[in-house]
């Protein structure tokens, strides 16, 4: 059975907690075991956690979840393209699919909510059809 590790930014905690939940039923309903929960600040600390256990041979896919949220300024923006760029990096590094369940950039706070649970099923999917 092949092993799934789960990267969660703690900014958001009220809706990583449902992502988090909807993560492990995928992983299940998918046949992956979760052999890992990290949870991190925000999204800009998730390529360091991904590395880390993407260097675990017992890791074989990872799902990345969270939310970057539209702000008064573009940071948001900014660190979503930095982020996302960073763990395609490691998904090619590593030859370890990672599923994207990042919220944003620049979503607003309306948008959440109907996101959630979908984008962390997508992303556990992502991982498990990406693993050969």
């Amino acid at each position: 059975m092949p092993n799934i590790a789960i990267v969660l930014g703690s900014f958001h905690k009220k809706y990583a907690d449902e992502m988090l939940d909807e993560a492990r039923a995928a992983a299940k309903e998918l046949g992956l075991t979760v052999v890992a929960e990290v949870w991190v600040p925000g999204s800009i600390e998730k390529p360091l956690a991904l590395k880390r256990l993407l260097q675990r041979e017992d890791v074989h896919c990872a799902a990345a979840l969270g939310i970057i949220e539209r702000g008064e300024t573009k940071h948001g923006l900014v660190m979503g393209e930095v982020v996302y760029d960073a763990i395609i990096r490691l998904q090619l590094e590593f030859m370890k699919p990672i599923g994207l369940g990042i919220l944003g950039p620049e979503i607003l706070p309306s948008q959440i909510p109907p996101r959630v649970r979908p984008y962390a099923r997508a992303a556990v999917a992502a991982a498990a059809k990406m693993l050969v």
